[in-house]
């Protein structure tokens, strides 16, 4: 592989000098720019635009975002890695939609950040394991909210009003004189809700209703 050119952008030279150091001695990784302000990071690009640029993200406030999307636009082949101490779900996203192709967290070592420098070169995304973790997780979270949008779907406007009616705490007796049916309808009713919705208990069928905003609290 051809040197990897590699720009360093943050406001306090001490980090930059910390980045630097960590990737001193690798024969691959050249530091072709360090900038600690805005309007030196582009000017430095138009001059020697690096493969890939380290930004070290104190706050996701909108002029970082801003500069992330703008050197995006007008620099495509330009990899933004972000490093940062803040590793929340909110501020991967928007860096993210901003155009960076990488996020480093506070717990990287200087295996990973060579590692996810080559992976951005060779055009792989790359998100240290605690973010692919996170990132992990809200899709798994997703997932399971649609099964229960699929499960609200099968069930009757019958199934959803006892249901509701259940939640409010009314007996299987109450349930059938309100709406006419006899009680072993009821328990049928509430059997059959059950198995579509694949819950195993009482409680299950509670916390899935206020979920799904079926059961008012």
């Amino acid at each position: 592989m051809n040197r990897i050119l590699l720009g360093i952008f943050d406001e306090h030279k001490l980090t930059q000098e910390g980045i630097s150091s960590l990737l001193r001695g690798i024969e691959e990784v050249e530091i072709a720019l360090m900038a600690n302000t805005k309007s030196q990071l582009l000017e430095c690009l138009k001059l020697t635009p690096p493969h890939l640029l380290i930004i070290n993200l104190h706050e996701p406030n909108a002029p970082i975002l801003n500069l992330i999307t703008q050197i995006t636009l007008q620099h495509p082949r330009v990899k933004i890695l972000i490093v940062s101490v803040l590793n929340s779900e909110e501020v991967i996203l928007k860096t993210i939609k901003a155009g960076a192709k990488g996020f480093l967290s506070k717990d990287t070592d200087k295996n990973e950040l060579i590692e996810a420098i080559y992976s951005l070169r060779s055009g792989y995304d790359y998100f240290s394991k605690s973010i692919t973790h996170l990132l992990l997780n809200k899709y798994i979270h997703k997932l399971k909210a649609d099964e229960n949008a699929d499960g609200i779907n099968t069930l009757s406007s019958r199934e959803i009003e006892i249901m509701k009616l259940w939640g409010n705490s009314m007996t299987n007796k109450e349930i059938a004189d309100k709406l006419f049916l006899s009680v072993r309808t009821v328990e049928t009713h509430k059997n059959h809700i059950m198995q579509k919705l694949n819950l195993k208990t009482s409680v299950d069928l509670i916390k899935f209703g206020i979920k799904n905003n079926i059961i008012e609290i």
